[in-house]
């Protein structure tokens, strides 16, 4: 579970918390030793340590709120990239939200005062463009093994390149998924080990399990619904925009059926909440019993498997035509006008929380699917999956994804498009109605950038 621009303050939940302070700074004439990876094995940098001259010190923007508990495990990679790189200090900036956090560093750009490195949703590539915000990382990238982009799924790296070029390295990704109690399966008759597997068979499915004081199935509205509506439309056609971030294809006739198959499971079968479904009482709803099933991030599968009182299932999003989401989550960014020493120093911090076995760490601490192929080659991943099969449900829904909605302008266009599901899914609009008016919206929104 991506996931929210400046102009869109429907979007501005965020999707981790974390809290803590700013980890002192390492000797910068201390030794480079062996140290312990995220993983717990014992390695040494990939790179070599920094040259002993001056030290250089990154503002690394991180969107997360004060009174949660990944701060810690910020604080500590942070910690160990100083070791290894003794003259960068990495001072991590709690942000907030992802909106939030996209706020402070655009107003920095403004400001002539950028972060020099930062955590963004992956679809703010065009908006931090348009701003020439961001430098292209392929002179970086050159410098690596040729395996190295490689290594990282090309469903994430969709939403990381355009016109040939590369600007942003995935990190905390993360694609839809379906979560289901096995309980409330049986007790229904339904095969616990069988999810859904196509949209009749949601219907149905959401249906039989819904009764007094329960839900069949949740979706989120408020927050990402431009998000959940994309699975729909994946699964029915093709993906919302063009690749160069131009165009929307919001109204065609495939996606208004796929927004009414959404609006039916609420009004028609009366299986999902009516109104607008708050993105993070899904997850609580989900794990106090409250729903049945529900969509959500596999950015939320920790905090399931760590809070629920019950056996629970991981499953591919149920198709139409065809299986699909779209990934989601965020990606590493430099930015451009700061020192070319800081932009060096910040390609180190980048590759070094990137590096195989961190990904898989992470991963296994957070729910986010894994970013590079060889994380999950590692021992860390299979102990994990081994133990925990529903672990790799995201990882392997990656065939079948695809970039999340990014264009240029994409604070305007995305609120054109979740301000008008909501109108539809709180029965304002019909379903044709509010995807014209979207498409509408977004086509003036995408004006100046098709002259």
């Amino acid at each position: 579970m991506n996931m929210k621009k400046v102009a869109v303050p429907l979007l501005i939940a965020a999707m981790l918390a974390g809290c803590g302070k700013t980890s002192a700074p390492v000797d910068s004439a201390a030794s480079v030793k062996p140290t312990e990876t995220a993983a717990g094995e014992q390695a040494t940098s990939s790179e070599s340590p920094a040259s002993h001259d001056e030290k250089v010190e990154l503002t690394f923007y991180y969107p997360i709120a004060v009174g949660g508990p990944l701060t810690a495990t910020i604080e500590g990679m942070a910690a160990e990239f100083t070791k290894q790189n003794p003259n960068i200090v990495v001072k991590p900036v709690y942000t907030g939200s992802y909106a939030d956090t996209t706020i402070k560093a655009q107003a920095g750009v403004q400001g002539k005062n950028p972060p020099d490195v930062a955590v963004l949703l992956s679809t703010e590539l065009y908006s931090l463009l348009d701003m020439d915000a961001v430098i292209p990382l392929d002179d970086y990238i050159a410098q690596e093994d040729g395996s190295y982009l490689s290594d990282f799924y090309p469903a994430f790296m969709a939403n990381s390149q355009t016109e040939g070029k590369t600007y942003s390295i995935p990190f905390q990704r993360s694609t839809i998924v379906l979560y289901y109690n096995k309980e409330m399966f049986k007790e229904a008759g339904l095969d616990p080990e069988k999810a859904p597997q196509n949209w009749d068979e949601l219907a149905q499915y959401a249906t039989k399990l819904t009764k007094e004081g329960r839900w069949g199935l949740e979706v989120p509205v408020s927050g990402f619904s431009y998000w959940m509506f994309q699975t729909f439309a994946l699964q029915n056609g093709k993906n919302l925009m063009s690749d160069d971030g131009k165009q929307v294809f919001f109204d065609t006739p495939e996606n208004v059926e796929a927004l009414q198959y959404w609006m039916d499971l609420a009004g028609k079968h009366k299986a999902t909440p009516t109104g607008v479904t708050d993105w993070a009482t899904v997850p609580s709803d989900f794990i106090q019993g409250k729903t049945a099933m529900m969509y959500h991030t596999t950015g939320n599968l920790t905090n399931v498997k760590k809070n629920a009182k019950f056996d629970f299932g991981v499953s591919f999003l149920p198709q139409k035509k065809t299986f699909g989401s779209p990934t989601g989550g965020g990606n590493f960014y430099i930015f451009k006008d700061i020192d070319k020493k800081k932009q060096d120093a910040a390609w180190k911090f980048v590759k070094f929380m990137t590096e195989t076995e961190r990904a898989a760490a992470w991963s296994r601490d957070t729910g986010y699917v894994a970013v590079r192929k060889s994380a999950y080659e590692t021992d860390t991943m299979k102990a994990y999956i081994a133990e925990f099969p529903a672990a790799q449900v995201a990882r392997d829904q990656l065939e079948v994804a695809a970039a999340e909605l990014s264009t240029h302008n994409n604070g305007k266009v995305t609120k054109a498009l979740s301000d008008n599901l909501q109108a539809a899914l709180t029965g304002s609009q019909d379903a044709q109605t509010a995807l014209k008016k979207a498409q509408e919206e977004a086509t003036a929104a995408l004006a100046p950038f098709n002259k």
